[in-house]
């Protein structure tokens, strides 16, 4: 279309409701076109150009899936929303899978679809710009804390600076160690909410049984001790950012809170009757492969559909090596200030031994050995000797060097390993499967697996 409105194509065969739809969307501010049927749509769609499309998924004749299979093949990048009864969410799951953007159930309100149309107005142009990424690394982004002058970590920084404008949601990865609250908080202090509250959870780190009332609060009389009312964080970040960390550890039934608050802004308290509204912008992280979580049934497919709006990977310490010299100069001055001693350099020898080190506790780890260094070092240098490393680091692939211990089979191996890692977290269960990246019912799994009596958990 030429215009220099945002174009928008709604298909709906009900004529009542697809004029409503293109009053309200016209007011709004878009150029609106409408088809009655997918084979219309699909004629407008090779005559003319449009940024989005919003699509009954019930249509006479070809089908809204076979429709949006046929869109896309047009244009693979154009966002598709599906609208479907309320009755079929598993037929919104398909679409997605099938490459829809988003999905409102009916019976929905015109503000509603308004703001899914904006949030993928929105998104598209932040995809569109990552297509010139590369070019955009010769600018260097610069955050508070953030060491990143590798060209992994920059593009993980162009990211943030494109998606911090946006209210779309976040889904961070990555593995333990590397970064993923920072990145969170820089997100939230470069958008719009930055002035609201930046709230943090961590969903391993709070019993199951405790973890629905910490992310939505409870009445007085919710449970036994339950003196008072409570908010829950979504309360507390009202108007600013959550940041739910390990978020492929919660339950399955919280999950469907979550994927409410997500699609609808609204909850209940613990024990309460009141629906609550929020304006809430959600960073979730996880070290899990949430496809894989998804395949074992353990996490909502339209969960992750909702929270996979954008994705920012940021890669272990061991792929962007570059940085560990800045890093650990970093971490030195900031040690050197908070104990009040004078700042101390870093030979080459000593940066040469750092960053020969593969890191499995990635950015983490690093700083907890220049922590540990600067407490029994002395003098005004750091040498390699001063740097003591828990292991000694991987040897390159196709040397010999054997895969495990000799005399050890890997289930051997491998019990080995969670009997150190309980010991090391002093039979903490969640300290535990976090330094060996497993979840904590999988650690319970392969301890059921061993014959070893599930301890209670210490804290």
């Amino acid at each position: 279309m030429t215009s220099e409105k945002p174009s928008i194509l709604i298909v709906e065969d009900e004529a009542k409701l697809r004029r409503l739809l293109e009053l309200q969307l016209s007011d709004e501010g878009f150029a609106v076109r409408s088809a009655g049927d997918a084979e219309a749509a699909l004629r407008l769609l090779g005559q003319e150009s449009f940024d989005i499309v919003v699509t009954d998924f019930k249509l006479p004749g070809m089908s809204g899936l076979e429709f949006l299979q046929a869109a896309k093949r047009t244009n693979a990048d154009l966002p598709v929303v599906i609208m479907t009864a309320y009755g079929t969410v598993e037929t919104a799951v398909e679409a997605m899978k099938a490459g829809a953007s988003d999905y409102v159930l009916k019976p929905f309100s015109l503000a509603e679809l308004v703001l899914v149309v904006r949030k993928e107005m929105a998104a598209r142009q932040l995809r569109e710009e990552n297509r010139t990424l590369r070019e955009a690394l010769g600018h260097r982004y610069q955050y508070a804390n953030i060491i990143a002058e590798s060209e992994r970590m920059q593009a993980v920084l162009a990211l943030v600076e494109r998606v911090a404008t946006t209210n779309a949601t976040v889904l961070l990865g990555g593995e333990s160690g590397v970064g993923k609250d920072l990145i969170a908080r820089a997100i939230h202090e470069h958008s719009r909410r930055s002035s609201g509250p930046f709230i943090k959870i961590n969903s391993t780190a709070i019993p199951e049984n405790l973890l629905e009332s910490e992310l939505f609060g409870y009445e007085k009389g919710a449970f036994s001790g339950a003196t008072s009312s409570k908010p829950g964080k979504f309360e507390l970040a009202d108007k600013g950012t959550l940041f739910l960390d390990e978020i492929g550890d919660v339950p399955p039934a919280i999950q469907v809170k979550l994927l409410r608050v997500l699609q609808d802004r609204e909850f209940e308290r613990l024990g309460g009757t009141k629906t609550l509204k929020v304006d809430v912008r959600l960073i979730a992280a996880t070290n899990r492969d949430l496809r894989a979580a998804l395949e074992e049934g353990t996490f909502r497919e339209d969960l992750y559909y909702r929270l996979n709006v954008v994705a920012i990977d940021i890669p272990p310490l061991r792929d962007h090596k570059e940085d560990i010299p800045a890093l650990a100069n970093f971490f030195a001055k900031k040690c050197a200030a908070e104990s009040g001693q004078p700042p101390q350099e870093f030979t080459p020898q000593a940066l040469q031994k750092l960053s020969d080190f593969h890191w499995p506790g990635n950015v983490r780890e690093l700083e907890n050995v220049i922590a540990r260094t600067l407490t029994f070092s002395s003098g005004t240098q750091i040498n390699a000797g001063d740097i003591h490393l828990d292991s000694q680091p991987q040897r390159p692939a196709g040397e010999g060097a054997p895969i495990l211990p000799p005399g050890m089979t890997l289930e051997q191996w491998e019990e080995e390993m969670i009997r150190e890692a309980l010991r090391r977290a002093n039979g903490n269960k969640s300290q535990a499967a976090r330094s060996l990246g497993l979840s904590r019912n999988a650690l319970r799994y392969r301890l059921s697996k061993m014959g070893v009596p599930d301890p209670p958990e210490k804290e």
